[in-house]
């Protein structure tokens, strides 16, 4: 596998122990959380959550993106509820994964122009392309 050549922006740096029962933290201090197993009563988020919130916020940066491109302004109610699911077959466990993208006030067709866009170029949707199911949606009202 050949990595995509370009300038580095950022890199996160994370340092986890204890696979899904330990703990992560940034080298920055900013993050700084317990895993827990999903489904368990434990009191830690885990992997799924923080890919969700992840992909969630940069698919909204990239929302904005495409809307300045557009020339038009996004909502500011403007919300996505991203939906990680961890599943498993008798090969093993697999991700798919849902974005109900919320984008108030908007007519249909530019709500789904933006999507449409924001899941082209956003580095997450990016790297989930042909990898796993996943399932965008406009939601408007």
């Amino acid at each position: 596998m050949t990595l995509e050549k370009g300038k580095v922006q950022y890199t996160a740096k994370t340092h986890t122990t204890g696979g899904r029962a330990g703990a992560s933290r940034s080298d920055d201090g900013r993050l700084d959380v317990k895993l827990s197993i999903p489904g368990t009563s434990g009191t830690g988020t885990n992997p799924e959550q923080l890919f969700a919130a992840g992909w969630s916020a940069c698919f909204e940066g990239a929302m904005g993106l495409a809307a300045r491109k557009m020339k038009i302004t996004l909502p500011a109610e403007t919300a996505i509820d991203a939906e990680v699911d961890l599943c498993n077959t008798g090969g093993g466990y697999f991700l798919q994964a849902r974005l109900n993208v919320n984008l108030p006030g908007l007519a249909h067709e530019v709500a789904q122009a933006l999507v449409d866009a924001a899941h082209q170029t956003c580095p997450y949707s990016k790297a989930t392309r042909g990898n796993i199911d996943v399932s965008v949606n406009v939601v408007t009202g």
